[in-house]
Formats: C-alpha cells, structure tokens, sequence
C-alpha cells in the first residue's frame, strides 16, 4: 500500500506541473502588454506589413526581405538552395528555439521525453532559423500585421539582438544548413520554458508596440492577439 501510494504520488508530480503550465500559459497570455495599440489603417502607404506564422505549436515572424529600414539579406544571406525554383525571395521567415529540437527532431513525434525534460528544467542552447520564401499568402496560419515604420525599426532592433554581436563588416555566418530554404544560427541567451520560440516571438511583437499577451509558451497565445485574414471563400 505505501508503494503503491509512492508510485501515485511520484506520478501526480509532473502531471501537477503540466497542468500548472497550462493554466499559467491561458493567464498569463490573456494579460495584454501595450493595451491601447491600433495598426495603421488600411493603405497607409508609410506602413510596414509583416506575417506571423503558425504550425500550431511554433510561431515565427515572416519580415518583407527589404525595406528602406532593414535588408535582411545583409544580416542572413539567401543560401543557394533559397533561390532556386525561379522564383526571388520577397520575405525572411525568423524563429527562435531550441537547438536539440531544431536540429536532431524533424517531427513533434521523435521529441525524445528526456530531451523534453531537459528543456523544461534546464534550457538549452538557442538558435535562430531562417528561411527566404516567395509572396507568401496570408490564411489562418499566416495572419499579416500592419506596422508603422518606427515599430517596425524597433522591431527589427529586437531580432538583430537576438544572434550574438558581429564584428564590423563581418557577415553573420551560418550555424548550419537545414532542410532545403532553412538555414540555422547561433543565438545568444538559453532557450528556457520563460523564453521560448513563441514568447521571443511575442516579445519582438512587442518591443514593436504590438498588443500581446504576457507570457505565452503557447502558439495559441501568440495567435489569439493577432486577426485572421479574410481570404474569402
């Protein structure tokens, strides 16, 4: 009996903690940051327009590949294989996350437990990955937001702080090359639960000024604060 009671106790330990997350995560992205922002109205020709993406798990910012503000192919060169198919890429994909994870798990169903475990006790390392992409349509996974230029200057101050500090002149060199259009960099920082993917995404979100949630490890979180287009039927 006090084995058995042992077993049931050791077992209600990691379920009370994933179910604390999950009730932290829902309050914690209802609490808004930078309340009382608006986008600038439609065909405002000074605005800025970006995507957030989700896969339902991970979220990602989808960034015009130049602007007047920022050419992000000085920052991330476009590898050979993003530019073949014919097509110019027009925007940068930019997630954040951990390195294991990004690396060495091509699905949510070879994320080994222990690896799970480790991230969510002790972090691991940060990478930044990257992808050129051609016109990307907006949908219910890639919902477009309107910046002004001086959120979108500071939003674009936030990812350039993210990869460690470059020498001047030096190009940011690349960690490694994924799946054909990805490619990997070093981040600076651990990637922890209270700094994952989708609250580096919230957090760039809104260091622009954008209103989003406070904490949310969840891609739902993020998601929840930002429209979903009408793409008509």
């Amino acid at each position: 009996m006090r084995a058995r009671r042992w077993v049931l106790g050791a077992l209600a330990i990691p379920v009370a903690l994933v179910l604390t997350t999950l009730l932290a995560g829902w309050i914690g992205s209802a609490i808004p940051r930078n309340a009382g922002w608006r986008e600038p109205p439609d065909g405002d020709p000074a605005a800025v327009e970006i995507m957030v993406t989700t896969n339902g798990i991970h979220t990602e910012l989808v960034l015009p590949a130049d602007t007047t503000i920022k050419d992000w192919r000085t920052t991330f060169p476009v590898i050979e294989a993003q530019q073949r198919g014919g097509q110019s890429p027009t925007h940068v994909a930019i997630g954040y996350g951990e390195k294991e994870v990004f690396l060495d798990t091509p699905t949510w169903a070879d994320l080994d437990p222990s690896t799970a475990l480790r991230i969510a006790w002790r972090g691991g390392d940060a990478l930044l990955r990257v992808g050129y992409r051609a016109r990307p349509a907006p949908d219910q996974w890639h919902r477009p937001l309107r910046l002004r230029r001086e959120e979108y200057r500071n939003l674009v101050a936030h990812v350039e702080a993210a990869p460690p500090p470059l020498n001047r002149g030096e190009v940011r060199r690349t960690y490694r090359e994924g799946p054909p259009g990805q490619t990997y960099y070093e981040a600076a920082g651990r990637y922890t639960l209270a700094h994952s993917s989708n609250q580096w995404t919230a957090d760039t979100l809104a260091a622009a000024g954008v209103t989003i949630g406070l904490w949310t490890p969840f891609s739902g979180g993020v998601m929840k604060w930002i429209a979903t287009p009408e793409t008509g039927s």
